[in-house]
């Protein structure tokens, strides 16, 4: 059976996206389909730039990632600052053109939510990618370079998918917010006939 493709968007410094990464990829062991992670900055407002009903709402959005994350037993602490991901982003991109998006976005998740990670620095990216046996002298060069590149094409087509926040995911042009709608997706995607029967 063909796989069909299914994107996945995604910031390192959403909690929620944090929670579906793992999930969304195991839908390719019992379904037909092919995740395309793509990264998306998710343009967030620091504290005093937001109103205080927007202060509840990512105080409450932590309590509930964290809710979510326990039982599993995934860490989830409130960063201390907003960050621009660019850089591990980029650092996605990179680790995917060497086939190690899995393990390098697993850590960076992991990494970021203990407050282990500066994902908006380029030396903590290029040694995270060192950790994983890739060159960082390599990753260095792909930021300024293709990793610039693609990464702006990835913004262009989530303008294009109209996406607003993360984890978004679409199939077949129909979108899917947030990691508590991976089970409507599995649904769908039972209905498209694309489960692998063992």
């Amino acid at each position: 059976m063909e796989r069909k493709e299914l994107k996945m968007y995604s910031d390192y410094k959403s909690p929620f996206a944090y929670l579906a990464f793992d999930p969304a990829f195991a839908l390719q062991e019992r379904f037909a389909v092919r995740v395309r992670w793509i990264p998306f900055q998710l343009r967030i407002k620091d504290r005093g730039q937001r109103s205080v009903y927007s202060d509840y709402k990512a105080k409450y959005s932590y309590l509930d990632a964290r809710r979510w994350a326990k039982p599993r037993g995934i860490l989830i602490r409130a960063p201390r600052k907003v960050y621009d991901t660019t850089p591990a982003l980029i650092g996605g991109l990179f680790a995917e053109a060497q086939g190690l998006l899995l393990e390098y976005s697993r850590k960076a998740y992991e990494l970021f939510f203990r407050r282990e990670f500066e994902a908006d620095q380029p030396a903590a990216v290029a040694a995270l990618i060192a950790g994983l046996g890739l060159s960082a002298g390599d990753y260095r060069e792909y930021l300024s370079g293709e990793g610039a590149r693609a990464y702006a094409r990835a913004q262009e087509e989530a303008a294009a998918d109209n996406v607003f926040g993360v984890p978004l995911f679409f199939f077949e042009r129909e979108p899917f917010w947030g990691h508590d709608r991976v089970a409507l997706l599995e649904q769908r995607l039972s209905e498209a006939g694309l489960s692998i029967t063992q």
